[in-house]
């Protein structure tokens, strides 16, 4: 994912929901509708995860030092965890229990057209930020479904802000319908219940990205067509006889690691091994311009069965 396209998804997002949060805030205010502080809250909260998303983009770029020698790119996928436990505390538990206060403690909606106008401004501004996601992501999905996408994407700041636009949208209909049916029976209850609505999307969705931002943090590796394609690569020549073991692992959304141990003809020397060696990272590279940091140990291939194997291995690490 492009640092320009995951930015304008944020910053788009970031200013609806400013804007949503503090029309919400005031119809709120005079109508005393839980719905819309439960909303306000919500867009609140996601005005903050975007803002999180935004610093956590500019810490990854710092270079790598000697402390974190593989850089920060994992940065992005932290303050993405953190938006999910945000989202699940001050979103969706905040919303349980206005919504359960509000059907204990009912009370009539005031100046019911305010809350409507205001619910109606907001599925327009949430449309708007949804559809610049949904554009800005497109590109970086391919052929993949969206489910596919948001869970299979190294890159975090899209899904994240595709999740809660989406989460926002329907729990704007949610609000819509909660507050509608309070005005037409006169009955606070409704409102109340489609607040505890909200709450129970909002945990759902942040337990949703927290599963999938976990996964990222504790580490994935390449994808099976880019593992594929690094070992296709690294059979495409002559060079080595065969892939002993390999493994890879993304150290940022951009950065994938490549281990891999190769068999070499026993009888080749030690600078054409290195010579090998290079020409094999090259065509990593060119196969997946993500693999940035490799690492091949050449040896001889050991036959199982031998009874007296060879110990001559060649022991050699070659990198970027």
């Amino acid at each position: 994912m492009s640092a320009t396209g995951g930015s304008k998804a944020i910053i788009a997002a970031f200013l609806a929901n400013l804007g949503i949060a503090i029309t919400k805030f005031i119809a709120w205010a005079f109508s005393g509708s839980t719905s819309m502080l439960a909303e306000g809250v919500h867009s609140l909260a996601d005005s903050g995860n975007q803002l999180l998303l935004l610093f956590g983009g500019r810490q990854a770029k710092r270079k790598a030092d000697q402390e974190h020698p593989f850089g920060y790119g994992r940065e992005r996928f932290v303050y993405a965890f953190v938006v999910s436990i945000i989202l699940f505390s001050v979103g969706g538990v905040f919303s349980l229990y206005e919504g359960v206060n509000k059907i204990a403690n009912p009370h009539p909606i005031e100046m019911w057209w305010l809350p409507l106008l205001v619910l109606a401004v907001a599925i327009v501004l949430e449309s708007i930020s949804l559809r610049t996601a949904l554009r800005e992501a497109n590109p970086h999905r391919g052929n993949q479904s969206w489910v596919t996408f948001i869970r299979r994407s190294k890159a975090p700041e899209l899904p994240v802000v595709i999740l809660e636009d989406t989460a926002a949208l329907v729990g704007l209909v949610f609000a819509l319908i909660g507050v509608g049916v309070a005005i037409l029976t006169g009955n606070g209850v409704w409102d109340g219940i489609g607040t505890v609505a909200i709450g129970v999307l909002l945990i759902v969705v942040a337990v949703i990205l927290g599963i999938e931002t976990k996964s990222l943090l504790v580490g994935e590796g390449a994808s099976v067509a880019d593992a594929e394609a690094i070992e296709a690569a690294i059979m495409a020549g002559d060079e080595a006889v065969r892939i002993i073991h390999m493994k890879t692992l993304y150290l940022g959304p951009d950065e994938l690691l490549v281990g891999a141990k190769l068999a070499f003809a026993p009888h080749k020397r030690f600078f054409e091994v290195a010579a090998n060696i290079n020409v094999v990272e090259y065509r990593i590279r060119e196969a997946v311009p993500a693999a940035r940091v490799i690492y091949i140990e050449p040896d001889v291939f050991r036959d199982e069965n031998m009874i007296n194997p060879s110990t001559d291995a060649i022991v050699i690490r070659a990198s970027d």
